[in-house]
Parts: structure tokens; sequence; C-alpha cells
């Protein structure tokens, strides 16, 4: 995404000290030009306010550095290094840095953040919807959370020109070989000693492990197949033809076997009664004479009167 940047621009550049020296030392063993990163993150434009967040041992060796980061026109808030009985140690300004991105942002129109600690993604949020600030971000690209990278609105990738942000002196070179050399040959290099490292170191060291892999996946992903090698052919083994499924045998298997229609039952016919001409002409064939019924007349009116019972008198 490219932004636009003018002279009349407010800018206030807010820089995590112990993430760029972590990141520095880690990826090229040098220290950081932070005069070359605050020319960088102003771009030509109105400085209103910058901010270097830097942690304070007991030895007070950091006192050269933060006279070095006054004189090129950078605040310094500094905090102490709190170590607790176990041997750990507590150091980290994330909490600060977005406390003071969301108290400057409304006085600036761009606001500049020297870390690549992916921790400050939902400040730099906050401050992008709340009060409209375009919010970019300078730090080594290989130590930079890519969540981070894809949030804001610019990102200026330190690792593109190292000669340009790192002090590349020879006597330092020497300095850190020998030092590093001291610390692994030194019998009090006890595992304890060399575990107790800064939050901000860890944060630091997973990061580039993180995304030394997620370029590895991708380059891995985009690797072709070798087409040099010859392709070896390989024998299939001898199987028995699959056995094929057609139409007709699918529908001879859901053909249902005939069922038997149950027998009809005979019907008896009942012979009609003969009628008496047959009857006769049966008996004249048989040559039998049945006796037949004779019609019975009907009584007279002197055989009804001797068949009334005489009244008895009363």
């Amino acid at each position: 995404m490219t932004i636009i940047k003018h002279s009349r621009q407010r800018v206030g550049v807010l820089i995590d000290a112990q993430n760029l020296y972590h990141s520095a030392q880690n990826l090229y063993g040098q220290r950081v030009n932070f005069t070359e990163v605050l020319e960088e993150a102003v771009a030509g434009r109105q400085l209103v306010r910058a901010i270097a967040y830097v942690i304070t041992s007991e030895s007070g060796e950091e006192e050269s550095f933060f006279e070095a980061l006054e004189s090129a026109g950078i605040e310094t808030k500094a905090k102490d290094l709190q170590i607790f009985a176990g041997g750990a140690k507590k150091a980290d300004w994330d909490v600060g840095i977005a406390v003071d991105a969301m108290k400057l942002a409304p006085k600036l129109d761009a606001l500049v953040i020297a870390s690549g600690d992916g921790d400050f993604i939902p400040a730099i949020e906050y401050v992008q919807h709340a009060t409209g600030c375009q919010v970019e971000i300078i730090s080594f690209g290989r130590s930079t959370s890519s969540d981070l990278i894809d949030v804001v609105d610019e990102f200026v990738d330190m690792d593109a020109d190292t000669d340009k942000y790192l002090l590349r002196s020879r006597a330092a070179h020497r300095h850190n070989r020998r030092k590093h050399a001291n610390r692994r040959n030194s019998p009090d290099a006890t595992p304890s000693n060399n575990n107790a490292q800064t939050p901000s170191a860890r944060k630091i060291e997973d990061q580039i492990k993180t995304n030394e892999e997620k370029v590895d996946l991708l380059s891995t992903e985009n690797k072709k197949p070798d087409t040099s090698k010859p392709r070896v052919a390989v024998k299939a083994e001898n199987k028995k033809p699959a056995r094929k499924i057609t139409k007709s045998t699918t529908d001879n298997a859901t053909k249902k076997a005939p069922t038997k229609k149950p027998a009809r039952k005979q019907e008896t016919k009942v012979a009609d009664k003969p009628t008496k001409k047959t009857r006769r002409a049966l008996q004249k064939q048989s040559g039998s004479t049945a006796p037949t019924k004779t019609p019975k007349k009907a009584p007279t009116k002197t055989q009804k009167k001797s068949t009334q019972k005489p009244e008895k008198n009363a």
C-alpha cells in the first residue's frame, strides 16, 4: 500500500530500542544506527516528538547510549531491569508504547513505530479507526511479525539496506567476536546463565525462527518436480479382471421368483330339479310306474254341514 508523504504532515516516532537492538545482534551481530532510523521515519516531514524506550541495568553501561540518542534529537524513557529470585528477567515496554501511541495519535497525521513486535496490533488498529491517523512500521523484516506488516499502512524493511541502518566498524566487529568467544569459554557460562535472557530477546529469536520456517515452507511448495530423472515403470500385479456389471445382470438379480397361483376351487354344478314332464318321460323309459298324487277336490256344502259339530245348548 502506497501512502502520500508531504512536508506539512505532523509525525511522531516511537522507538522500541530493545527490539531493534536484539534483532540486530541476533541477525548481524552489529549495533543499530538510530540516527538513520529516525531520518528514514521522518522522511522530510514535520517531527513533533521522537521517543526511545530503553532499559537500565545496575552497571549503568547504557549512559553513553542514552547520550547518543539525546544528541540525535530522541527523547528517552527508561525502565529498570527486574531480576527475580529464580533468575528470570523482565523488561517490557509494550504497554507503555501502546499507551503513548493512543495519547499522541489525535495530535499527529502519521505515527511511526520502530519495532517488529506483533503485540502492537490491537493498539495500531485502535489508532487507525478511532483517530484516522496513518501508522507506519520500520524494523528488520526477518524479525517482524507478518500480521503486523499486513495491518500497518506502510512497512520499511531495514534488511533491504543494512549498510545504512547498522554501525559496521571493524573495531566493533572484533569486539563482538571476542565478547561472544569469552562467553562461550568462560567457566561461569552455565545453562541457567545462558537461558537468562530478556523477554524481548526471546521474542525476537522466536519471531526469526517462525519467519524462517515460513520461508522454507513457501520455497518447498513452489519447487517443481524434477523431470530429469527417468521414470521407472512399475508393473502391475496380475489381478483378476473385475466383473462388469451390466444392465442385464442387475435386471436378473432384481427379478423375483415366479409365484404359484392358488388353484381355483372346482365349481360343482347343481342339476336343476326335473319337471313333471321329465319325470313321466323317465318313468316310461324305465317301465316303472310311480304313484302320482291326485289333486284333492274341494268339499261340498252337505259335507261341510256334516262335519260341523252341534252347538251345545246354553
